[in-house]
């Protein structure tokens, strides 16, 4: 196939540096816009017959070449970008005709609007995928509900919670990063196209039409701004960061949880693999890779900050590298997030390991001195006195729970026999049965309620 035309040679005699211009094109990457370029510019041909600019037999006759354009789909070519590709091959197929279709329009309001398009798919697409990694969340919570499992602050245990509230606190991130992803949406919605270069277009264009042929919400009330900013990507960036930030500490979470040192999770065999020297290791690399891909998203995040921080108004060519960040972010995001549900279906749990951890350590120091305030103690009191009884028993070598009435009453004498009670495992769960609280029947209610939420939330495309 011939080498593409350049859309911009009228103003010059001489040929491009062969080296500039392979760090020019960028068809290698900007092809994945080629499906919403086509679409893009059909709607566009039918604005400009809608506007008086191309006559009807002309305006079927492009509709139709592009319709045969995207069947075909985007061969390798030398193009110098997606727009010039579409372009040569509509006019291989309908000769000085195509050459009208660029009436108006600039590749600057262009890329602008194909961008958008092609982002408001990707958030769908993750959100659907967030939506499934909730969902296995919720599955592996059911699966395991009775389990108790020690919380922890600063790595160090702190109180008891059930395995369903674990899973839930992940859910409730995943919950957030899809409302930000509706939210990224509605603004990525807006149509640029009919902006051109950078003045708007000098062609009678209804550019309401337009944004209703292309379902986009509205229409940008700026030309200027609509080819400049890529705020909207970078907001996307932002969520995809955020979806990350919570898949990795998700991910940090079950790494350590499946080492021997706790031995709560073990990892299936479909989501692990084997040390070429130690035949004994049991490697968690799909969810260190979720943990280390973390970063490289992030990476996408700052590089496109970058770039547009010290930018001019309108155009310039250095927002052809918001492209590859975006296409980047969404790849692994979405990658992650399928990677991270099948993990999530491929783990056990070592149920006696747990409930072992679960009853030591001291977890239950609050709910001593709890106790000691519903006897009438001040809490900073109370607090004293439970820690003073921690030194004793890890003095003794024992838990809590297994003080004797006389041991207790020697540092309080309001301590009784039901303190035991108090310090059980079960009403130590129990008691935070306050909304949000790790409870059982709080728990229970919560799954519930997380069930119902995916089948009323309303998704990205719905929210527009």
């Amino acid at each position: 196939m011939a080498e593409s035309k350049k859309l911009w040679g009228g103003r010059f005699m001489g040929k491009s540096d062969p080296g500039f211009a392979k760090f020019n094109n960028s068809f290698r990457f900007d092809r994945r816009l080629f499906e919403v370029d086509v679409i893009a510019s059909i709607a566009w041909c039918r604005a400009l017959e809608r506007a008086g600019a191309l006559k009807a037999e002309e305006a079927s006759q492009i509709h139709d070449a592009l319709e045969v354009i995207l069947q075909h789909g985007p061969s390798d070519d030398s193009a110098e970008d997606v727009h010039s590709f579409v372009e040569a091959r509509l006019v291989e197929l309908t000769g000085d005709v195509g050459r009208k279709l660029h009436t108006g329009r600039s590749r600057n309001d262009q890329v602008a609007t194909d961008l958008r398009l092609w982002l408001r798919q990707a958030i769908v697409d993750i959100s659907d995928a967030v939506e499934h990694a909730q969902s296995s969340l919720l599955d592996f919570a059911e699966a395991y509900r009775e389990v108790v499992i020690p919380g922890y602050t600063h790595q160090q245990r702190a109180q008891p919670v059930l395995l369903a509230h674990w899973c839930l606190a992940y859910f409730e991130m995943l919950a957030r990063d899809r409302e930000r992803l509706v939210d990224v949406r509605r603004r990525v919605n807006i149509l640029p196209l009919g902006s051109a270069a950078l003045a708007g277009t000098s062609f009678p264009i209804d550019r309401d039409a337009l944004a209703t042929a292309l379902d986009f919400e509205g229409v940008s009330r700026n030309s200027l701004d609509a080819v400049s900013d890529r705020d909207f990507a970078i907001e996307f960036l932002s969520a995809c960061s955020l979806i990350m930030v919570h898949l990795s500490r998700l991910a940090e979470d079950i790494i350590l949880y499946a080492t021997n040192e706790f031995g709560f999770f073990e990892l299936g065999d479909a989501i692990a693999t084997g040390s070429s020297l130690m035949p004994q290791k049991k490697n968690p690399d799909s969810m260190e890779l979720v943990r280390g891909k973390a970063g490289r998203v992030f990476g996408d995040l700052l590089a496109l900050l970058t770039t547009m921080k010290g930018l001019p108004l309108a155009y310039n060519k250095d927002m052809q590298e918001d492209k590859e960040a975006v296409f980047d972010a969404f790849d692994t995001v979405l990658s992650s997030l399928n990677v991270t549900a099948t993990v999530l279906r491929n783990i056990s749990v070592n149920k006696d390991r747990t409930q072992t951890a679960a009853l030591h350590g001291y977890m239950n120091a609050t709910e001593l001195a709890d106790y000691l305030v519903r006897k009438g103690v001040a809490f900073r009191e109370a607090h004293e006195i439970a820690g003073k009884i921690v030194i004793r028993a890890i003095e003794l070598g024992q838990e809590l729970h297994q003080l004797s009435i006389s041991e207790l009453q020697s540092f309080s004498p309001l301590f009784a026999e039901d303190v035991h009670i108090a310090l059980s495992l079960e009403q130590t769960l129990r008691s935070k049965s306050q909304a949000g609280g790790t409870s059982p029947e709080s728990v229970a209610a919560a799954l519930a309620d997380a069930r119902k939420s995916l089948l009323r939330f309303a998704s990205p495309e719905e929210g527009t």
